[in-house]
């Protein structure tokens, strides 16, 4: 069986439902609040969505920044991997889109990722075909995720923390992918095989 060729996934546009932030008008809690995003380039319409109300805004974005761009622990890919699979079941294409997209740039190869939007999972290393098992599973309504599940991720080399980065990263997307749901949606996503 030969292996899909490489992809480019193009990112999607997010457009709020509600008027977002302007950043001209903001107050200086909901500009003190958009600090602590991770981009430094720009305040993306979600943040200031979600600066409409800058205290939760912070929670939120503290607990997930620490979540998923911690020093140490599970590897940046196999935690955006977790989220991709998350966002997946969850239907939240954005957040697909976006994590995909990280996995690609963080690993420099787009197999995992043509793997799973052509539907071949048996080209899945075993290691990322149990981390989608698990993410899948625990995302699950109700959770499906079972002992067998985390036995599979040790036996492909995830030791306990790691197996708890990675619950997090799974969870928080159960979450994540609930808040944007609401409160925008983006224009549909384009896969393209390159030559």
């Amino acid at each position: 069986m030969s292996a899909p060729g490489n992809i480019r996934i193009k990112p999607l546009t997010w457009h709020p439902h509600l008027p977002p932030v302007e950043v001209s008008e903001a107050t200086p809690e909901q500009l003190e609040a958009m600090k602590v995003t991770p981009s430094a380039k720009k305040v993306s319409p979600y943040v200031r969505t979600l600066a409409h109300d800058p205290e939760s805004y912070v929670a939120r974005t503290t607990l997930f920044n620490a979540i998923m761009y911690a020093d140490g622990g599970l590897p940046r890919p196999d935690r955006e991997l977790g989220a991709l699979a998350a966002s997946l079941v969850n239907g939240c294409r954005y957040c697909a889109n976006v994590h995909a997209r990280q996995h690609i740039r963080l690993t420099g190869s787009s197999a995992t990722i043509a793997a799973l939007w052509t539907q071949e999972r048996d080209r899945l290393s075993p290691r990322d075909a149990a981390i989608v098992d698990f993410a899948e599973a625990l995302t699950a309504t109700p959770p499906k995720a079972d002992r067998n599940h985390i036995e599979r991720l040790k036996a492909d080399g995830m030791d306990t923390f790691e197996i708890i980065d990675l619950i997090h990263a799974i969870a928080i997307f159960g979450w994540a992918n609930r808040l944007m749901h609401p409160l925008g949606h983006s224009d549909p996503g384009e896969k393209e095989k390159q030559q």
